[in-house]
């Protein structure tokens, strides 16, 4: 069931808007490759349409120019590069503007607290945007409901991982548990009165935001070999942004005399935990959301117990 609040008095008080962005993929390839004429080279002899490139950062560029324009409320503005934010101090008085993809919600949704995120869909022709509501040119007014306190908001459930060192890694969609590299990950998991040793290709465990993503791949990968096997089709499951439960799936799951495979998927219902205790010397590692460069090491002697976050992600949807 989706449950909307309205905005709150207390969110007037706002001092500055954060505006995040990211590169598109012509401006990496033009850091990649010095200049534009290098990058279009590169492009076209990989067989690859350079144009769509260019149409896709022009649309970004139109989209941020016009937002630019629209959040100039008398508020201090701040612009920040995507790269930036898994380190960058969102402060109380801070209200959040994302532009870009689905991913750029979830990466930044996690860091900012409990500050509204008002999401913007730069491309509404290339993207789908499930987490963006808001066009370019509806961002002033939907800046305005969040100051007013006249705004609706989805309280998105959000994972946390904790390790026995006190270290912790929060996720809007997912949290990955494995190894670094394409190898077997080695660890002992526990759900309720269930435990085993188990050797796989990590486990994933998904939000209910996340449960339409990374997660519903695994369903469809397992809808596939069930039919091969002569099966039934596997549905993915889905969850709302609000549901305290978590789903989880085991990834190629080997069974051997020291790993075994009867806990491959399931729900962590609210108020419990998914454990697992890393048999992993090195390589192990935990992220979420997809950022591998953002990670907690999980080798020997690393327990993780993973479970709803008390935090909530707080998106603005009209």
């Amino acid at each position: 069931m989706r449950e909307f609040v309205r905005g709150a008095k207390r969110r007037a008080g706002f001092e500055k808007i954060v505006l995040v962005t990211r590169k598109t993929r012509l401006a990496e390839l033009i850091e990649r490759f010095n200049t534009l004429a290098q990058a279009k080279f590169y492009i076209e002899h990989a067989g690859e349409n350079f144009q769509e490139y260019q149409l896709e950062d022009e649309a970004y560029r139109q989209s941020a120019d016009v937002v630019r324009r629209s959040i100039e409320l008398g508020l201090k503005v701040q612009e920040i590069d995507r790269g930036l934010v898994p380190t960058f101090t969102f402060l109380p008085e801070d209200l959040v503007v994302t532009l870009g993809q689905d991913g750029l919600v979830a990466n930044t949704a996690k860091y900012v607290g409990r500050q509204p995120v008002v999401a913007v869909n730069p491309d509404p022709e290339r993207l789908d945007g499930i987490l963006l509501p808001f066009l370019p040119g509806q961002t002033g007014r939907a800046l305005e409901e969040v100051i007013s306190g006249k705004c609706r908001i989805r309280s998105v459930t959000l994972a946390e991982a904790r390790l026995n060192d006190g270290q912790r890694l929060l996720a809007f969609n997912d949290l990955f548990l494995g190894a670094q590299t394409h190898v077997s990950a080695r660890y002992r998991i526990r759900l309720a009165k269930s435990e085993e040793p188990q050797s796989s290709s990590g486990v994933l465990v998904s939000t209910g935001a996340g449960s339409t993503g990374w997660v519903s791949s695994v369903f469809n990968m397992a809808s596939g070999v069930a039919a091969l096997a002569g099966g039934h089709t596997v549905k993915p499951m889905r969850l709302d942004w609000e549901d305290r439960r978590l789903l989880f799936v085991v990834r190629e799951p080997f069974i051997s005399r020291h790993s075994k495979a009867s806990i491959v998927a399931g729900i962590v219902e609210h108020q419990q935990a998914l454990e697992l205790d890393s048999l992993m010397p090195s390589g192990g590692v935990i992220f979420s959301d997809g950022v591998e460069a953002d990670f907690l090491q999980f080798n020997s002697g690393s327990s993780v117990i993973v479970r709803a976050a008390a935090e909530t992600a707080q998106l603005v949807v009209g």
